[in-house]
């Protein structure tokens, strides 16, 4: 029985970058020896094993073939038989296909170091096309190592491209795709994420909203020259400046998907862009059922990035609504998610990453002063039921009349 340090450990610590999981591999053992010496079994369509002492992974090397269509339609061979560098073959990328053995010697059999010096992201063998998932594991390496130089291999691109072509990424399940998109919003440039996608044609397949805004002309005073495509990833870009965090970073990626609806598909025109792209955005979240906290951000941010852009024209009355409308008096947390969102999409444009955004100050400014009104004050002069809330709103009004007039 031999035992490797696998995977992700090996390329990170090759790489000089902290390693976070280590995986083992186990050459040369059954599954009731592992049991035996007291690992724990956890995997069920293969065996994976838990350490008895660190818990961390070990797993029996392992042979597949395809069997079906999806990253599911799989057959596993795991005897004691199957090698090394037999296992490995079946891993995605050359850097995630070496091994190191417990007297420190690396195993490379497939050219992960050459790789790893040329910053190339390059599938193992011609066996990466039976796995759909890899389109998207491969896309959120490119967004996690970008910084680094890393791009993907012209010829995985390729074999990606096929694969997106074959009808295979319609087999993956909601839960997969939107997992993979979840991680990719927290690497370093989630928006490589989705320009690989689109480079392979993936994007028109599964996240065909976002695909629709490739090519939609701007207004060149306002982003220019950017698409609209190319100002959401430049906006989800600074988003990642600015810390945002993965809800945010989805909800600044989507803020425009009204822009790709063709006039026949979008709501009477004078509704605008933002409230069109509600449909679409609703369609995209129910279709990868995307987690509540991110739809219900992303839908504020759709519907009102441009109201408050605008903070310092509109009338009070209309700053009292739209902070009932993203209900900043109890959520003042989501409120403030709402503002840097909004200051992405206006600050992710050529030239104005570090241009000024008083919106967000503004609106600070007018909510506290709206909050200087009471409720109890309210309740204390004898109102009752919907009643408060119309007197409440009326003498927020004027408070914020008299602000704006002191302005």
């Amino acid at each position: 029985m031999e035992i490797y340090l696998v995977g992700g450990a090996v390329r990170d610590e090759l790489l000089g970058i902290p390693v976070k999981d280590r995986d083992h591999l186990v050459v040369g053992a059954s599954a009731e020896q592992m049991t035996a010496l007291g690992y724990r079994q956890v995997g069920k369509s293969f065996p994976v094993f838990l350490h008895p002492d660190s818990g961390e992974e070990y797993a029996l090397a392992r042979t597949e073939r395809k069997t079906g269509r999806g990253y599911g339609g799989f057959d596993f061979d795991a005897a004691p038989s199957v090698t090394l560098e037999a296992d490995l073959k079946r891993r995605d990328l050359t850097i995630n296909a070496m091994a190191r053995g417990q007297d420190g010697t690396l195993h490379d059999p497939y050219g992960g170091q050459a790789d790893l010096k040329a910053r190339q992201l390059r599938h193992v063998s011609p066996a990466f096309e039976e796995d759909p998932l890899r389109v998207l594991r491969v896309a959120r390496f490119a967004a996690r190592f970008h910084h680094l130089g890393f791009t993907v291999a012209d010829e995985t691109l390729a074999l990606m491209g096929r694969l997106s072509d074959s009808g295979e990424l319609d087999f993956l399940s909601a839960e997969r795709v939107w997992q993979e998109t979840a991680r990719a919003l927290t690497e370093p440039h989630p928006e490589v994420y989705f320009q690989v996608l689109a480079e392979c044609r993936a994007l028109t397949v599964l996240f065909p909203e976002l695909a629709a805004l490739q090519g939609v002309p701007q207004p060149t005073q306002w982003h220019g020259g950017l698409d609209a495509w190319q100002h959401s990833l430049k906006a989800l870009a600074r988003a990642v400046t600015l810390k945002a965090e993965p809800a945010q970073r989805f909800a600044v990626l989507v803020h425009d998907l009204g822009k790709g609806l063709t006039p026949e598909a979008q709501w009477p025109r004078h509704i605008g862009h933002e409230r069109a792209g509600l449909k679409p955005l609703k369609a995209l979240c129910e279709r990868l059922r995307v987690p509540n906290d991110y739809r219900e951000l992303a839908q504020l941010v759709a519907e009102f990035h441009l109201i408050v852009h605008r903070a310092a024209e509109l009338k009070p009355s209309t700053l009292v609504r739209l902070f009932d409308q993203l209900d900043a008096w109890r959520k003042v947390e989501r409120f403030e998610q709402v503002l840097l969102c909004c200051q992405c999409d206006a600050q992710g444009r050529p030239g104005q990453d570090e241009t000024p955004y008083p919106a967000s100050d503004y609106l600070r400014a007018a909510l506290a002063e709206a909050n200087r009104v009471a409720v109890k004050a309210v309740v204390a002069d004898g109102f009752t039921g919907a009643a408060i809330r119309d007197e409440l709103a009326r003498r927020r009004t004027q408070v914020l009349a008299r602000w704006k007039a002191a302005q």
